[in-house]
């Protein structure tokens, strides 16, 4: 891991420290804790405005303003800061940043490195002073390391950032069963796949969700549902309980997974037997436990049914049924079907749940609603991980049942792909490309050796998604001569885009079935079955980005790509836990996710780099902790700023350092500061002598300027700070005013003007924020804008919202992730999705 580390110093030298500081900061941030809370607490975003300081020059840089995040690598935003020399007076200024960005969503953390500041503008300073300010801002504000939060700057792309294209899905509803009476989801795929246990008569079922042996002496299959034994001569059959089991079971070996199992045996007498669906392909249950009970949402002509783990809704309007599955909506007349999709035509009065509804979990697969966005945006957004190329290729394995690579055809092009092994190697003319935990390696043989690749072909990312392989298209990379970063998207987990001409929304799966894999070649049959979309009870979890198994109807070991792990030395096996989470309570050797082919233990299965031994982006973040510059005065100052408003600055190290005042200084897309007070009033720097000018009534009826001549005594700025009121005609408003101070008028429309000569704010016509060909910002040649223009002030006002947007969705998430990972006390590794999942805020 420490060589790791170096690599990231050698080729980002040019943004971080010496090594003897590097050093120097490990050996702070040891003393801080070692645990890894205490390393998430040093990287995580705590908030804004933040401090820099070199060599006696202080620096107060407020929350960037995001205008893109190109391909979500390349961030351009503008800040807003007050610059204070050593010795001499304050200053306050924007600048146009552009920066590269390195994410680690276990976090919901960007870190920025690579920063350029491509112009800085200070509205009310002396040109002759102004290069030697826009050094000292250079020179102080870090390069690298600073961490942002992931939903901030999301918060302000909701804006501006165009909608994607969605895949070409299939939709079509899978089997979708009905109960209100106890009942679970057996799902076995093709035929059962038996595998021998030792010293025993006893078969076990490799290919389902739940623990179900075969009994060769007795042709009987055995079920465990919980506490339950079931028996049945079909597994498609009836099944009753039963509290007789054949010897063999006794003898099942420890340490393979079957320890739950053996706590069972001899069967406990008290339960009743559920009911048991059967299906040979990827099905869904509604379970309702005992008679529907609607309860209506209010604001709606929705009801939705409360005694059940499943969403599902009743319209009023339309007499229609709906029911929310792996993120696609599907509709019916009647609970017990036929189904058919619903998501593009969704009712409208769905967007209207409320966000405090038990049943607002929902809103995120609503068409149309700023969850559903969030998570489009959230999913496009790249996990990132910078390797050692030697130390990836050493790690490479590839290996194939049978021995002999076998290779399919991919529909619609000329590729293959290796169909029996669990993992993607691509044949591209005479070349072989193997994605491998999210890194891109090619040879010239199926076998290896195999080495990372410069440049992956264009035709690799035209694999549609009907291909079993289609999750590598979400996976690029760009090397040096010694490192490798690697990038992907929630693509590559299984969660995919669909429907952007109605809304797009994020859902698991493609829809499409792909067969498993079985092989009978050797002593044991070897099953590996391809990702599917249906019947884990696949659910979203807005906090990470991504999906999990949530019911405990669907199996101990989800439904949605079981896979068991082969050791061909010893010929024993293995189970697994499916999807992107351990299922509640029952936790299998290792997690699995089926469109990686991971077994390692990960956070959710969201990690796609475990195989490398670190969470992603874990490289970066040892370079956030050394690279930033912060400073070294204790744990807390006290800060006043320019307009009077007084806060505490709290220092860590790793990180920005926080000052815990108001948040409410921005950059205009002009040149100018602004300043947003309590009321939504905003006041712009005067570029005349330093003080704050009103830009405009916000959030009521006045035009710009109303009121400013009655409220002399008051300040404009947040609390009053920063509150004088400039005039230029010394002898007006002395006493009429009773304020003793100058108003300059100059700068304020008639009463029948507007700013700028511009349409007034009321007016309701909306603008983009992109900057005009008379704004200045970004553009060193053109002078200042003229302050306070509509288009200005609204574009600022849009930038509120986003910062509080962008704030509580933040403090939502750590929060969260200071609980311990629990959401409604659930555990995310151990039972957290049980019983309706916890974080979807029900019981």
């Amino acid at each position: 891991m420490r060589n790791a580390f170096l690599i990231i110093g050698v080729c980002l030298s040019s943004i971080l420290f010496s090594c003897k500081k590097d050093k120097d900061t490990e050996q702070s941030s040891s003393e801080t804790g070692k645990s890894e809370t205490a390393d998430s607490t040093l990287i995580a975003d705590r908030g804004w405005p933040r401090e820099a300081e070199n060599n006696g020059t202080k620096l107060v840089y407020y929350q960037p303003q995001v205008d893109d995040w190109k391909d979500f690598k390349e961030l351009t935003a503008r800040v807003a800061f007050s610059l204070t020399p050593k010795d001499g007076k304050q200053v306050l200024g924007v600048a146009s940043l552009k920066a590269e960005t390195l994410v680690d969503k276990d976090n919901r953390s960007a870190f920025i490195k690579n920063l350029q500041v491509t112009d800085i503008r200070f509205p009310a300073l002396d040109e002759k002073k102004v290069p030697e300010m826009e050094k000292l801002f250079k020179e102080t504000l870090p390069q690298s390391g600073d961490p942002i939060s992931v939903d901030r700057i999301l918060a302000d792309l909701s804006h501006t950032k165009s909608p994607p294209k969605g895949i070409a899905a299939k939709n079509d509803p899978p089997a979708i069963f009905y109960s209100t009476n106890p009942s679970i989801l057996l799902i076995v795929q093709g035929e059962p796949v038996l595998v021998p246990v030792e010293k025993s008569d006893i078969q076990y079922v490799v290919n389902t969700n739940w623990d179900l042996f075969f009994d060769k002496t007795t042709k009987d299959y055995y079920l465990l549902v919980e506490n339950i034994w079931l028996t049945s001569k079909n597994v498609a059959g009836k099944w009753t309980k039963t509290t007789q089991l054949p010897a063999g079971l006794s003898n099942l070996p420890s340490g393979q997974n079957f320890d739950d199992v053996k706590k069972m045996i001899p069967p406990p007498s008290s339960g009743a037997a559920p009911e048991v669906f059967y299906s040979n392909k990827p099905a869904e249950l509604i379970a309702i436990n005992g008679s529907p009970k609607f309860v209506k949402i209010p604001g709606t002509k929705l009801l939705y049914i409360d005694n059940t783990e499943n969403d599902v809704f009743a319209d009023e309007n339309k007499g229609q049924y709906y029911v929310l599955l792996s993120g696609r909506w599907f509709k019916s007349k009647e609970l017990t079907g036929p189904w058919s999709y619903a998501s593009n035509s969704l009712p409208a009065d769905f967007a209207k749940i409320p966000k405090d509804s038990p049943r607002a979990n929902v809103l995120s697969s609503v068409p149309g609603t700023q969850e559903a966005n969030d998570a489009v945006m959230l999913s496009q957004v790249l996990t990132t991980a910078i390797l050692k190329k030697s130390d990836a290729e050493a790690k490479v394995k590839v290996s194939y049942d049978g021995g002999t690579p076998q290779f399919k055809p991919i529909d619609g092009t000329k590729m293959q792909y290796a169909s029996n092994t669990q993992e993607k190697i691509i044949k591209v003319g005479d070349l072989y490309y193997l994605c491998f935990q999210a890194v891109w390696f090619m040879s010239t043989s199926p076998n290896g050796p195999w080495k990372t690749c410069d440049s992956v072909p264009k035709e690799i990312y035209t694999i549609p998604p009907s291909s079993p392989v289609y999750n590598v298209t979400y996976v690029t990379q760009t090397t040096t001569d010694t490192t490798v970063e690697s990038s992907s998207t929630a693509g590559y987990l299984g969660a995919f885009i669909i429907g952007a001409t109605f809304g797009a929304i994020l859902t698991y799966g493609t829809g499409w079935y792909y067969p498993p894999y079985v092989y009978y070649g050797g002593l044991y049959p070897i099953y590996r079955p391809w990702p599917y979309a249906y019947g884990g009870g696949a659910v979203y979890n807005p906090w990470t980005g991504g999906y999990a198994a949530g019911r405990r109807v669907y199996g101990p070991y989800g439904a949605a790509g079981t896979s068991a792990w082969y050791n061909p030395a010893t010929g024993r096996y293995g189970r697994s836990a499916s999807v992107q989470g351990w299922y509640g309570g029952r936790t299998a050797a290792s997690t699995y996710n089926p469109w990686t082919g991971n077994y390692a233990r990960t956070n959710q299965g969201h990690n796609a780099y475990a195989q490398w031994g670190h969470s992603a982006a874990t490289n970066g973040n040892q370079w956030a902790q050394t690279g930033h510059i912060t400073t070294r005065r204790g744990t807390a100052i006290g800060y006043e700023t320019s307009g009077g408003n007084k806060g505490v600055i709290t220092h860590r190290r790793g990180g920005g350092t926080t000052i815990h005042t108001n948040n409410n200084v921005y950059a205009g897309h002009d040149g100018h500061v602004y300043k947003r007070d309590a009321n939504g009033n905003w006041s712009h720097y005067n570029n005349g002598n330093g003080g704050w000018t009103q830009a405009g009534t916000l959030g009521s009826s006045k035009k710009a300027g109303e009121g400013i001549q009655n409220r002399a005594n008051q300040g404009l700025g947040a609390n009053g700070a920063g509150g004088r009121i400039q005039r230029d005609r010394p002898n007006e408003g002395l006493g009429a005013n009773g304020a003793g101070e100058r108003i300059q008028r100059d700068n304020l429309p008639k009463a029948n003007q507007n700013l700028g000569g511009e349409t007034r704010i009321g007016d309701g016509i909306q603008r983009d924020n992109f900057p005009k060909a008379n704004q200045t910002l970004g553009q060193p040649n053109k002078p200042l804008g003229e302050a306070g223009r509509p288009d200005i002030t609204n574009d600022l006002d849009r930038s509120a919202i986003s910062r509080d947007r962008g704030e509580m969705q933040t403090r939502n998430f750590q929060n969260i992730q200071r609980s311990g990972g629990g959401f409604n006390g659930g555990g995310l590794g151990g039972g957290g999705f049980r019983g309706g999942g916890g974080f979807r805020g029900r019981r």
